[in-house]
């Protein structure tokens, strides 16, 4: 596979239809901007425009027909969620361990419910998402709830401790697979100069559309949909490399109730580090996969303990 691209199950990698996607979420069509080759895109600067985008994808896609998310809170790329998802598959079925049954524990699954909505609506599997932030896990458990063919495959836990897994995982459960998206920054103004860069390339981005020199702005579009976020969306002491090093010790203690542990990384430089911390911690296999949305390099770590 050419690691410019997508995995080859992601249904977004040929880029957007939009017409076709306003189709399924009328919404849409408020947003929608002609393009120099007179085919229709939205201002990606806009996050109101990126929300209706998003709803539009799980609605066509994934069949969810109610999604929506505070204010404020981060609103992720579907794209790029969805190969996290299709690499996890691809994990499981080379694990001569597997079950028929996949159950999967979403760490901080954020408001938006992003990981289990792909993952059930793909494999059918059943998922568990945790959240420490109240209006999170409230906007996430809504989501649930008011689509039927979720509520039948995702369960929600708050997590009341500072601990990552204990208190979500309970005694005699076993999960197929936990994943994480883990808060990358390590402090509040490092996530506030990210913000800020991203706007920058936004709207150099917008002003190269304007001026129709942009070729293809799919490859760009696709990477472009992060707006908002929580503090524990964006940000914790230590960073990602601190939060999933925590993630690693805590796991050696349900190193039997769980298959693989997997956590994205936004810092290339911080995998080999944090699979030499879990090697040590006696897990017997672990894994750096490589993920890839156009021009953006993307990976997540996996451990097992037997």
């Amino acid at each position: 596979m050419n690691k410019t691209e997508m995995h080859p199950r992601n249904p977004h990698n040929k880029g957007y239809n939009f017409d076709e996607l306003a189709t399924s979420y009328s919404p849409l069509k408020a947003f929608l901007v002609p393009k120099a080759d007179g085919k229709h895109s939205i201002d990606f600067a806009q996050p109101e425009a990126v929300k209706a985008l998003n709803a539009a994808l799980l609605s066509h896609y994934y069949k969810v027909h109610f999604w929506d998310i505070p204010s404020g809170f981060l609103c992720p790329a579907v794209p790029g969620r969805a190969d996290y998802i299709h690499y996890i598959a691809d994990l499981l079925k080379q694990s001569s361990s597997q079950s028929e049954s996949v159950i999967g524990l979403d760490i901080g699954t954020g408001a938006n419910l992003i990981y289990p909505i792909i993952a059930s609506q793909s494999y059918g599997w059943q998922m568990i998402g945790s959240d420490i932030n109240p209006i999170s896990f409230a906007s996430a458990k809504a989501i649930a709830k008011s689509n039927k063919n979720l509520s039948k495959k995702i369960n929600l836990r708050f997590q009341n401790e500072k601990s990552i897994f204990k208190g979500i995982i309970n005694d005699g459960e076993y999960f197929s697979f936990t994943m994480c998206n883990p808060p990358f920054h390590e402090s509040a103004a490092a996530a506030m100069s990210g913000s800020r860069k991203k706007n920058k390339n936004l709207a150099r981005h917008k002003h190269k559309r304007q001026q129709g020199t942009e070729k293809n702005s799919s490859a760009i579009d696709k990477d472009k949909l992060n707006f908002g976020g929580q503090q524990s969306e964006l940000w914790c002491d230590g960073g990602e490399f601190r939060f999933v090093k925590q993630m690693i010790e805590e796991s050696v203690r349900f190193s039997q109730q769980v298959g693989w542990f997997t956590s994205l990384l936004s810092k290339k430089e911080n995998a080999q580090a944090l699979l030499e911390i879990a090697k040590h911690a006696g897990a017997t296999e672990q894994l750096a996969i490589q993920m890839a949305q156009g021009a953006k390099a993307s990976r997540f770590i996996a451990w097992r303990f037997s």
